[in-house]
């Protein structure tokens, strides 16, 4: 409750650290756009992956996708709530220290995820590839920004919370348990370390963080955005108070229930995948109420949409949520997900989400905010209608290429003949199939990119024409006390009640988290001691966090589904047991190439080496990058000791034995692997070299021994 007395107050926003936000937001905009037109060029054309470590596609997608998720649309959201909750609230931010702790603190974080996963330091959990050190400084960032933010809910001046700030909420508060939970590791240097969770429990709790870290990273925050500046933008208010409600407590209670949609058909246990699709579905409805609250807002001010650029985008914006929220409760659908999962089209639905709803949104807040901030006009109007055209067409092309790729390649993957055999037998084929459609693909995203430079260079001039005295908004706020919430009803009292707001939230975020990951924590109770797997040996385990460092996660899988065109391509489907000291799992998420479950002693060593090396001496049509560094660079064989004790700690039986002399034991087996290379033709002292912990690792895929 606010300390303030009844009276008028003067109130003075913090409009410097909007600013700040947004600058950043636009920069490192620049940068994921201009990564994503990199990569979709590698993949379309594999020289441009240019032969060097650092820029592969397999370590620049993550930068890609972190640059996009966490400092672009990261940076735009933190404008948006500071700009927006101060307005909302009749309060300064609680704290200008803590405000700028924030920006720097997030800003320090980006860029040292800019630095370190290039470099191929890396967890291998998508959307949190960041290693210990950055996952702890998140989170201390993430406790500034909620105090900061609770802080002047505390101070407000005024009784009931608008339904944006209830978006915000949620937002702080699941994230924070969602970042916590599946940073949970053990480090083994400073730079590395272990989840605690393995195999199936990793995948499950991967992406419930992973789906939820679109849900409440990339749809809350940008849902109360929406909430706040479409009705600004359109001079009207919100079409549906009671729409609102249904729809932030039904999306709040079902989307953390959802994530298990991203393993349908692979070996998670049935019930798990059952509820996921359950989930899934039925969040049709609560997300199509938000596009419809969001839509019919604009009754009485279509006109606006002709003439305003800014509702142009926030209209656009809001369209693309309510066709990815359709498109992702069908791809949740086991017969539908049969057909998507692993190809392109996911890629599409998943750009139709950042380029579509949070990028046109973050265009559409840059462009309503900049010219108020500056008490100013925005220098082009008609600028602004160019990008968002040549963006809307860049975006078209995206999606159509991917989904048409994505077809492509699921009808490939699955064609049987009446013989019961492939009819696409060789892998590569479905690849270069596509190319074309990869190469569409990078005319859109150059679009999009050229777009987002027509909106940097109009805000530009916009700033140069800023009013000299535009200074921080002040304004006057008649105060008369806030009242009490008696005689008030449902959900209007609770929106005066903050405390209890918020552990309501949190409460129907947790129920839907424990029921899920809870039953799986036990793996005794899906795999039989008899059915129990060997460990990696030391060797391997280091070949294995080559694997992870290189990327190679991003374009293979290691799941094989129980769907008969998996089968006969890949061999017998994936088990629990299989995976089960896998720290991180290795289940993939897109398949680029085919899935290696069971590639160990399918070739013998050359085939490795030469494939590693120079992927066209193997596959002439191979998009795969080279890795000439491999033969060059050496194995940290002393790493091991520390590496297999922190895997002991946590559950996988390595003996004290193996345990003290684990790197003796790794050149050992090294040697072995370098002798039978020479002896057929590669030179050269090699025996310490990564490429031989990597083929290490590669031969025991599907070797370790008993399976369910």
């Amino acid at each position: 409750m606010s300390n303030h007395s009844p009276g008028t107050d003067t109130v003075t926003y913090d409009d410097d650290i909007v600013k700040k936000f947004i600058f950043a937001a636009l920069l490192f905009g620049g940068v994921a756009f201009l990564v994503g037109v990199i990569v979709a060029l590698q993949l379309a054309y594999w020289q441009f992956n240019f032969d060097t470590s650092w820029l592969t596609f397999g370590r620049l997608r993550p930068l890609h996708t972190n640059a996009a998720i966490f400092a672009f649309a990261g940076n735009i959201v933190f404008a948006g709530i500071y700009h927006s909750t101060q307005r909302l609230l009749k309060a300064r931010m609680f704290s200008r220290a803590l405000s700028c702790i924030h920006f720097w603190g997030w800003q320090l974080i980006i860029v040292a995820a800019a630095i370190s996963l290039p470099l191929g330091l890396t967890t291998g959990k998508e959307y949190a590839e960041l290693e210990w050190p950055i996952d702890i400084a998140i989170t201390l960032i993430w406790v500034v920004f909620a105090i900061n933010f609770f802080g002047t809910l505390a101070k407000r001046r005024v009784q009931h919370i608008y339904v944006a700030i209830w978006f915000y909420i949620a937002t702080i508060v699941t994230v924070a348990v969602l970042h916590i939970v599946n940073s949970l590791a053990l480090p083994v240097s400073m730079m590395k370390s272990y989840p605690v969770f393995a195999g199936i429990q990793d995948a499950l709790v991967q992406w419930w963080y992973g789906h939820n870290a679109v849900a409440f990273f990339l749809t809350t925050p940008f849902l109360g955005l929406m909430y706040y500046y479409l009705p600004k933008a359109v001079q009207r208010p919100v079409y549906s108070y009671r729409l609102s409600i249904i729809h932030f407590w039904a999306l709040v209670f079902m989307y953390i229930w959802a994530g298990p949609h991203h393993l349908l058909n692979t070996a998670l246990p049935d019930w798990a995948q059952t509820l996921g699709m359950i989930f899934s579905v039925a969040l049709w409805a609560p997300s199509w109420g938000g596009m419809i609250n969001g839509l019919l807002t604009l009754r009485g001010a279509w006109d606006k949409l002709r003439t305003e650029p800014v509702v142009k985008f926030f209209v656009a914006a809001v369209t693309a949520y309510g066709m990815s929220t359709f498109e992702g409760p069908l791809l949740s659908i086991k017969s539908v997900s049969s057909l998507g999962h692993y190809t392109d089209w996911i890629v599409g639905h998943v750009h139709v989400g950042t380029l579509g709803w949070n990028g046109f949104m973050a265009f559409g807040i840059s462009y309503y905010l900049l010219p108020r901030i500056w008490k100013t006009q925005l220098y082009s109007k008609s600028m602004a209608t160019a990008h968002f055209w040549v963006a809307t067409v860049g975006i078209v092309l995206y999606y159509i290429s991917m989904l048409s790729a994505g077809i492509t390649q699921g009808l490939m993957w699955r064609n049987i003949d009446s013989a019961g055999r492939l009819v696409y037998p060789d892998f590569v084929e479905t690849v270069t199939k596509i190319i074309p459609l990869y190469q569409v693909r990078v005319v859109g995203g150059t679009l999009f990119l050229i777009g987002f430079l027509i909106m940097i260079y109009n805000l530009f001039k916009t700033a140069q024409t800023a009013a000299k005295d535009a200074t921080d908004e002040t304004v006057q706020v008649a105060f008369k006390g806030l009242p009490g919430v008696e005689g008030e009803t449902g959900h209007r009292k609770l929106e005066g009640l903050v405390t209890a707001f918020t552990v309501l939230t949190l409460i129907a975020i947790l129920i839907g988290s424990v029921l899920e990951i809870l039953p799986t924590l036990n793996l005794d109770k899906y795999v039989a001691p008899a059915s129990k797997v060997h460990p990696f040996s030391p060797l391997e385990i280091a070949g294995r966090d080559i694997y992870i460092r290189e990327g190679c996660y991003v374009c293979h899988s290691q799941m094989i589904r129980k769907m008969p065109s998996d089968v006969l391509r890949f061999g017998e489907p994936s088990t629990i047991g299989e995976s089960m000291y896998d720290h991180p799992f290795q289940w993939g998420s897109k398949r680029t190439g085919p899935d290696l479950s069971r590639v160990g002693k399918k070739y013998p060593s050359l085939w490795h080496f030469r494939h590693m090396i120079d992927p066209r001496s193997i596959s002439e049509h191979s998009v795969m990058p080279n890795y000439p560094w491999l033969a060059s660079q050496k194995v940290d064989f002393y790493s091991l000791r520390k590496k297999l004790s922190v895997l002991k700690a946590l559950g996988v039986p390595y003996s004290d034995d193996v345990l003290g002399r684990a790197d003796v034991i790794a050149e050992e087996e090294a040697r072995v692997i370098a002798e039978e290379l020479k002896g057929q033709g590669v030179e050269g002292k090699i025996e310490d070299k990564d490429i031989i912990a990597l083929i290490a690792y590669l031969q025991a895929l599907g070797q370790k021994g008993i399976k369910e």
